[in-house]
């Protein structure tokens, strides 16, 4: 399959896409003013940015090697898979050395028992008493 112009703008699309949400979400990374909301932008931007350019790399390599290509299939799904584990790691550690957030943050009042990790008592179920 030769590439055709429907084809280059397809892939230029997606690279164009792709480098939209990397420059949004480093944006983010060095614009929002605390710890909690920084860490969105790379997490959640960043990471469909540069999903959208390893797909761009998919359909090129696939079409020039007139098969499937699992390498970029590989390496987002590692992306997307590590991506949230990592923010979530990096959020809970941060609520451990207690970083301060913005007064406006919705549940704010959670985070000592989040920190602490402590998690709310449960009220005793009654037992069924034999008949």
């Amino acid at each position: 399959m030769e590439n055709s112009d429907l084809f280059n703008y397809l892939v230029a699309g997606w690279l164009i896409m792709g480098g939209f949400f990397v420059f949004v979400g480093s944006l983010g990374l060095a614009k929002l003013p605390d710890f909690f909301t920084r860490l969105h932008a790379p997490t959640k931007a960043t990471t469909l940015g540069i999903g959208s350019v390893l797909v761009a790399s998919m359909l090129v390599t696939s079409v020039r090697e007139g098969g499937f290509s699992v390498y970029e299939l590989v390496i987002s799904l590692f992306l997307f898979i590590t991506a949230p584990v990592s923010a979530h790691m990096m959020a809970k550690a941060a609520l451990h050395k207690k970083i301060g957030m913005l007064e406006r943050t919705k549940n704010r009042e959670m985070t000592p028992r989040i920190a602490a990790q402590q998690t709310p008592k449960e009220e005793p179920k009654p037992e069924d008493s034999p008949a």
